[in-house]
């Protein structure tokens, strides 16, 4: 067999395994991406409501505070464990692990070609700790609100720069416009 025709048999069997892996995904994908959603919109309406009550000092607890006890209920019920990460982040628990952070690098490059950042996302199903186990992630667009507080650092405010130096003094959350990717929604669950 000459080379071209060991190289269009490899691409033909490449795509076939990649048609047949996706006809075996959708149920958990699917089933990823509608738990995914779910949490962003409650946190949003929830950190709207305190913003318009408290303004953004008030807020800070509800990124803090609401955003896991919503992941972990979304977890509870859904049996995916949910949290949040970023490249840049602000809560020391926010770290991506070594995958997450190989997704949100690659989720800033298509950003960076022109892919919607709302549409971005990343299914896998990899081996960790020798057992098989279905990973999800979904970019996080940055809102027009999220700027109030993840904004450039010269223009926040000085109360909530402080509040934020206080319980992040390692924060590297800010200097986002809105539409940029802040991190992602991250899932994984045994297969």
């Amino acid at each position: 067999m000459n080379m071209y025709a060991m190289h269009t048999a490899a691409a033909a069997l490449f795509a076939l395994s990649a048609f047949a892996s996706s006809a075996q995904d959708p149920a958990w994908v699917a089933d990823a991406r509608k738990v995914a959603g779910s949490v962003p919109s409650k946190l949003l309406a929830v950190l709207n409501e305190e913003m318009a009550k408290g303004g953004p000092e008030g807020a800070i607890a509800v990124c803090r505070e609401k955003a896991p006890e919503l992941a972990k209920a979304a977890s509870a019920e859904s049996g995916w464990a949910i949290r949040r990460v970023s490249l840049k982040n602000r809560n020391p628990k926010a770290v991506p692990d070594a995958w997450e952070r190989a997704a949100l690098e690659d989720f800033d490059r298509r950003a960076a070609g022109g892919e919607s950042p709302a549409t971005i996302e990343k299914a896998e199903v990899v081996v960790v700790d020798g057992k098989e186990t279905y990973r999800y992630m979904k970019a996080l667009p940055v809102q027009p609100l999220c700027v109030t507080c993840h904004g450039p650092a010269d223009q926040l405010s000085p109360a909530l720069k402080e509040k934020l130096k206080a319980l992040y003094p390692d924060d590297k959350g800010v200097g986002y416009s809105p539409g940029q990717i802040r991190g992602a929604i991250t899932l994984k669950k045994p297969v």
